[in-house]
Parts: C-alpha cells; sequence; structure tokens
C-alpha cells in the first residue's frame, strides 16, 4: 500500500489505516476480540490502528494489543486519553500519565507511536496537556502527539508547546464541517486521520432505518438514520453506488478514494469486523478518481449528508 507522512515530524503510515472503537462499542454485539478483522488488515497493508481508553476501558486496547503482538515492530498504534467513566473529562497532566501508563499495559508495547487528547478539557489549559505530552515523549513512552476534535484556538496553542503531528475528527462525503480549518493545518504542517470516514457505515450501501439494530448500536439514534434524513441518505448512497459500479469499485472503496482526493495529508481510518470488508477498504488506497468522477460526486453530495452527525447533546464543541 502507498504511505503518507502525517505532519512535519516524521509521522508515515499506510494511507488507510484501521479504527478499532467497533470491536468493543457503538455498533452492538460482534467478534469483540477483532483479531482476524486487524491481521486482515495488516495483511492488506495497514500499519496505522487506532484505539482509545474510551474504548472498553482498556479492553479495546488489550484486544489491539494481543491482536498485532505479532507484527509490532512494524505497524503504528495510536491511543487516547481525556474521558471519565462518566463520560466527563479529564485532561490533567497526572490523569494523562496515568492513562498513559495503564494504555502501554493494556496494549502489552514500551510506546506509543500516536497518542491523543480525546476531547478537549475546559478545565486544563492546552498549555499544560501539551506540556504533559512532551514530557511523555521525551522519556520514550509516546512518539507523535495529536488531538481530536479540536478547534483553531487550541490547536495552535498546543502546537507552540509541543508540534501536532495529525488532528483526528470525523470527515467524510456525509460530514465536512472540517474542511474549514484545512487552511491552519496546511500553515502548521499538521495531517488529518479522518474517523468514521464511511458514515459510521452509511456509506457501505447496507444501511438499515433507525430502531433494525442492536439496541446498543449508536445508529439506531443517529439523526441520519432518522425518517426524512434516512431517505435523503439512502438515495445518494445508491447514486454513489451506481458510480462506484462504472469503475469496479464499491461505494465504500469510491467514499474511502474521495478522502484520499482531498490531500495528500489524509489518511482515514475505517473499522470493520469483517476480514474480507477491512480488505476491501483497503484496496481503495489503489483507487485513484479522475475529476470528471469527482464532479459527479460533488453533484450526488454537494454539502455533505442529511442530518447532523450527532444528537445535540452529544455533539462536540470545537475550542
Amino acid at each position: 500500500m502507498q504511505t503518507r507522512t502525517l505532519g512535519t515530524q516524521g509521522l508515515k503510515t499506510s494511507a488507510i489505516g484501521y479504527g478499532a472503537m467497533g470491536i468493543s462499542m457503538a455498533y452492538g454485539d460482534g467478534d469483540t476480540s477483532g483479531k482476524a478483522a486487524i491481521t486482515a488488515a495488516f495483511d492488506s497493508g495497514v500499519t496505522l490502528f487506532d484505539t482509545a481508553e474510551l474504548y472498553g476501558w482498556g479492553e479495546n486496547e488489550k484486544a489491539l494489543g494481543q491482536a498485532v503482538a505479532p507484527f509490532r515492530d512494524e505497524v503504528l498504534i495510536a491511543t487516547k486519553f481525556g474521558f471519565t467513566r462518566d463520560y466527563g473529562f479529564d485532561s490533567r497532566p497526572e490523569h494523562i500519565r496515568e492513562v498513559v501508563h495503564n494504555s502501554l499495559r493494556f496494549l502489552g508495547t514500551d510506546h506509543i507511536d500516536v497518542l491523543y487528547q480525546h476531547r478537549f478539557d475546559p478545565t486544563v489549559p492546552i498549555e499544560d496537556v501539551a506540556g504533559a505530552v512532551k514530557a511523555l515523549i521525551d522519556a520514550g513512552d509516546v512518539t507523535y502527539f495529536g488531538l481530536s476534535e479540536a478547534g483553531e484556538e487550541t490547536i495552535r496553542r498546543a502546537h507552540a508547546v509541543h508540534p501536532v503531528s495529525v488532528l483526528q475528527t470525523e470527515y467524510s462525503l456525509f460530514e465536512r464541517d472540517i474542511e474549514q480549518l484545512f487552511p491552519l493545518l496546511t500553515e502548521l504542517g499538521i495531517g488529518l486521520v479522518p474517523y468514521s470516514p464511511l458514515g459510521r457505515g452509511f456509506l457501505t450501501g447496507t444501511a438499515r432505518p433507525a430502531g433494525q439494530y442492536d439496541a446498543d448500536d449508536m445508529r439506531n439514534t443517529d439523526p441520519r438514520w432518522q425518517p426524512g434524513n434516512f431517505e435523503k441518505n439512502l438515495a445518494a448512497t445508491e447514486h454513489l453506488q451506481a458510480l462506484a459500479a462504472t469503475i469496479d469499485a464499491t461505494v465504500g472503496q469510491l467514499a474511502l478514494a474521495w478522502l484520499l482526493a482531498q490531500g495528500e495529508h489524509i489518511v482515514p481510518i475505517p473499522g470493520s469486523r469483517d476480514p474480507l470488508r477491512v480488505a476491501e477498504n483497503a484496496a481503495a488506497a489503489a483507487l485513484t478518481l479522475t475529476d470528471s468522477q469527482l464532479e459527479r460526486i460533488a453533484d450526488i453530495l454537494p454539502t455533505g449528508g442529511y442530518g447532523a452527525r450527532y444528537t445535540p447533546e452529544n455533539m462536540p464543541t470545537w475550542q
């Protein structure tokens, strides 16, 4: 698989990564080990694997660490800190150190390649957060610093303390808000890691209406799956499927190729428990879209999908 460089600190990774969140949470019951899917990702050329403390409070990190153990030295592991068990925020330096200590143990590794602040903590100056991560980098526990769902002010202030290599946020054909930060990312030399690059599964062509998923599946309450929005998003996806068919690709591959076409600094991290789907996603890295194909995609979804990406009470705010 092609490689890309994220940020100006030397972080090089495969053009498509793997997001492990769905192994443990948000998408109902399934294979909670993830080993087959993670191995399929590595066999397909994926070298960036993403997890977080929040995803099962260590269970996701353990599953990922065990799965990548046979090839740990050939891949990059990214994890995150910043949440409490009641979904509050805690980015105090002492808590960051505690989380990293636990993550190293759960992952079964001696270093974390990319460490993200998962969400902005309004009670802790971002300079203190960046300073704590810098100390962990200086100690060899962490290699690269990342932020997740951060706004311009936070990014600039953090970057002034220690260079931010990557920003992670939701970005897909359905969700475009991050594009307003592209000039800043270019200015500061920061890479972008889009999560939910397939619209939480809608852009795979397998979406069902809300209420037809397991009780603990987030799509039951996702605004894009609600009546009115669902039908519009389904129609758009069907148009994208028709376009993908003309180039012998799936709609998911088309959506990932579109992301890669938005800039050389972008590495999406689709996740799946299905090894075949994982290999399919990875193959999108070899797909190059023409100008006419990109124009057709713009005609179908000029500004994104229908419906907000979160319900109002769960909406993250950039700071």
